[in-house]
Parts: structure tokens; sequence; C-alpha cells
């Protein structure tokens, strides 16, 4: 079975996401039911809206549950801070070429969202820095060719 690494603020907003829904689904099938006492279900768009929603939230409630259920929840703020970049810690790195500063935590997948400074563990930046340390210079492979960046800084935030 897989186990899917996240941070404790990302298995919270899933549980709460999962929370939401599951209020949700008592509304979607009181929307079904109207929907169905409007008469010919064949041509009911609000019927057919009402069980694709309902479909939607089932989907989603499942995955998010699966996704809780194999989740290795990692606090990073309990592990001893070094120089070392692992999961869960916020590193500030240099590109070697442009002198430009980013910072970056390292969370799981469902976390992921590069405009809050938040890249997945499998990314290819995550993946050339996991295991490194403050001073080293990795290469990361993009797209648009290799890029060199030296770790300037690791947290545990």
């Amino acid at each position: 079975m897989t186990k899917y690494p996240m941070t404790v603020q990302g298995a919270e907003k899933l549980r709460a996401e999962l929370d939401r829904l599951k209020k949700e689904k008592p509304l979607v099938s009181q929307a079904i039911a109207e929907a169905r006492d409007h008469g010919d279900l064949k041509e009911n768009a609000e019927y057919h809206a009402a069980r694709e929603q309902m479909g939607f939230l089932e989907g989603r409630i499942q995955d998010i549950e699966g996704r809780l259920s194999n989740a290795q929840i990692i606090d990073i703020t309990t592990i001893p801070p070094g120089d070392k970049v692992i999961f869960g810690v916020t590193v500030t790195i240099v590109n070697c070429e442009t002198d430009q500063k980013v910072t970056y935590q390292i969370v799981g997948e469902d976390e992921a969202d590069v405009p809050a400074g938040k890249i997945s563990c499998t990314s290819p930046i995550a993946r050339a820095l996991i295991g490194k340390e403050v001073g080293d210079v990795v290469v990361v492979k993009a797209p648009s060719g290799d890029v060199e960046y030296e770790i300037d800084d690791v947290q545990h935030l």
C-alpha cells in the first residue's frame, strides 16, 4: 500500500474539505428528491444535474478518505532543526546564474501550490533538493535546460 507524505496542515485542510463535503451531501440528496418529484426524469435537467453533483461528491469523499487513510503525516516542527533538506522544510535557494532567491516549502502532492510557495515532494526541484545541505549546489533538470541552484537556508517551520 502506498503511503502519501503529508504535512499536518495539509491533513487538516483535507479533513476540513471532507467535513464540508459530508455536510453538503444531504443537501444534494434533498435536491435529487425534489427534482424527482417534478415528474419525467428523462427530460429533467435539475435531476440530472443533482445526480451528477452527487456522483462528484461521493467520488471526492472516497478520494479524500483514501488519501487520509494512507497518509504518512509528518510534523516538521518535531524534527530537530538541521541544515539538511527533508520533507516539510522551508528551503531558500539561489539561482546561480541570476542570483534570484526563491523560498519553497516541500509538501505532499495534494498540498502543492506554487504561487503560495509550496512544491510537491515529487517535483523536479524538490527531488533535486531532498537529501542535500545548506551550501550545496544542485542541478535541476527543467524543460528549458539544466538550472543550478545553491541551497541558502533550511528552516523547520
